[in-house]
């Protein structure tokens, strides 16, 4: 089950909607802008402190972490973190979107997955152990929400996998991400060949590639527009 922060309780402010000018002006004051959306209400611009969200973030439940959300004015709901922007340098946050939470109503969420025990493959075969998939998605209330699967590998040898339809079954969720997806297994240590004089001239005549940075999120135009159509679609999702 999710558990909860140091303080679970999510303060909030409402503020001017507006593009990249308010965001930044929202920033210099200490907040982060963010948008609070779901339960069949319309999508609002709010503003946080960075440091509570990096707090849950941080927990052990993450970004499942259900909280209560106080937003100035008066509303109080429970909710939670579905998604999150970094400033690709500097790592600071730049901006969240808080979802409403009906505690009576399942959601979908993803759950990571960590890897128990060591492997007979490992330990008398002289293999590693090569996790495939680090997180897997489940449906369930959410106060079922597991802070994390533990998945048993100690009987994994070579030749055999550990696939999601093997991970710990509840009657509390029920597993979304496909039943044979791989989750783990044992692969044979790569030796290092040495590489000829004449491979290491024929990489050294290659022409060098340009580098490819992979960039974080960027902050957006147009975020509450943005916000608007996740809301629709989450509204249409938990309609199904």
């Amino acid at each position: 089950m999710a558990t909860a922060t140091e303080s679970n309780v999510l303060e909030a402010q409402v503020r001017e909607p507006g593009n990249k000018n308010v965001a930044r002006r929202v920033r210099q004051g200490g907040k982060i802008p963010a948008v609070l959306y779901g339960a069949g209400k319309d999508a609002a611009p709010v503003s946080v402190d960075p440091r509570h969200v990096t707090r849950i973030l941080n927990s052990e439940s993450g970004h499942n972490t259900i909280f209560d959300l106080a937003l100035e004015g008066g509303e109080r709901t429970k909710a939670m973190i579905v998604d999150w922007q970094y400033e690709p340098i500097k790592g600071k946050l730049l901006h969240i979107d808080l979802k409403r939470i009906a505690m009576d109503k399942k959601l979908v969420v993803t759950v990571p997955i960590v890897l128990k025990g060591e492997a007979e493959g490992v330990k008398q075969q002289g293999g590693i152990m090569e996790q495939i998939l680090r997180e897997v998605e489940i449906e369930c209330l959410p106060s079922d929400i597991p802070a994390h699967i533990d998945a048993d590998v100690s009987h994994l040898v070579f030749g055999a996998v550990l696939r999601v339809s093997d991970l710990p079954h509840s009657d509390k969720w029920k597993f979304i991400t496909d039943a044979e997806h791989p989750v783990a297994h044992v692969t044979s240590v790569k030796e290092e060949v040495a590489a000829t004089p004449e491979a290491e001239a024929a990489a050294a005549a290659a022409p060098a590639e340009p580098e490819v940075i992979k960039k974080g999120k960027q902050e957006a135009e147009g975020e509450e527009g943005e916000a608007a159509e996740k809301a629709d679609k989450s509204e249409k999702k938990e309609k199904k």
